[in-house]
């Protein structure tokens, strides 16, 4: 494959190809962006082709001066920043409410019949992407930037176009609340918290958070698999365990077929 600088040439010489190309080179990064921020996977797959169509129409104004990867983010940022609140967005969740929720109904019966192990990693999952609702869009942004993809300050400050200082302290506050909470409540974090993902599984089915028929998180298409999240001591090495998941293929054929539309040409003139 080629590079993705020589892509970008490419397409901006306009070359289909590449840029088919090089839309599906940055799909997984968008979608694991949009998915942390977002929860549910049918929502990141749809912010992410309106952000895959946004760098597409704006590929001109891609200038050089920052990585390609740094731009799709900040594309990806001022997207899902400005974006409808999706539905994991309402009711706004907080830290005290889903501190309750998870001392509620540990250990409830349940009669599905699906393995043990898949059940418990849906719930892990899925437990600790909700923790990140229970931030504002702007310190869950952040954390996701800094602690999950682990981007430097420079490149984050870049990411958000705020000053580095000013990335820190937002950083900082995230950090501290997520690390906060998890040491209170979550038993990866300190092993005296009570709660376990294993103890979650029956409440979590019976309240209708999972569907054994649906799983959303444990069955899905990854770039690589999770890492074990027992004992990890630590808030952001629990998030960066998570599975890196692919982008369905289906985001990067819709956004080719407005590609070969009469439709782009509409909208790279606006």
């Amino acid at each position: 494959m080629p590079a993705v600088e020589e892509l970008v040439t490419r397409a901006r010489g306009g070359d289909a190809a590449a840029l088919d190309e090089l839309v599906r080179a940055v799909s997984d990064d968008v979608y694991a962006l949009a998915i942390r921020m977002l929860w549910h996977p049918h929502d990141a797959e749809d912010a992410t082709q309106e952000i895959l169509v946004r760098v597409v129409t704006r590929l001109s104004t891609f200038r050089g001066e920052s990585s390609f990867r740094t731009w799709v983010f900040r594309v990806a940022a001022n997207h899902l920043l400005t974006t409808r609140r999706r539905r994991a967005e309402l009711p706004e969740l907080t830290f005290d409410a889903f501190g309750t929720d998870l001392a509620d109904g540990l250990d409830t019966p349940h009669d599905a019949k699906l393995d043990e192990r898949l059940l418990e990693q849906e719930v892990k999952i899925g437990c600790t992407q909700g923790m990140l609702l229970c931030l504002d869009r702007e310190h869950r942004l952040a954390y996701i930037l800094g602690e999950v993809f682990e981007l430097s300050g420079e490149q984050a400050a870049d990411v958000l176009e705020i000053a580095p200082a000013a990335y820190r302290k937002r950083l900082s506050r995230a950090r501290e609340r997520i690390q906060s909470f998890m040491r209170g409540h979550c038993g990866l974090v300190d092993p005296a918290n009570p709660c376990r993902c294993s103890r979650r599984v029956g409440r979590a089915i019976a309240i209708g958070r999972i569907d054994p028929e649906r799983l959303l998180f444990a069955t899905h298409a990854v770039r690589r698999g999770v890492e074990e999240m027992d004992a990890l001591h630590d808030a952001a090495a629990v998030f960066r365990s998570h599975p890196s998941y692919a982008a369905p293929d289906a985001v990067a054929e819709r956004v080719a077929e407005l590609l070969r539309s009469p439709r782009y040409s509409t909208l790279t003139d606006t």
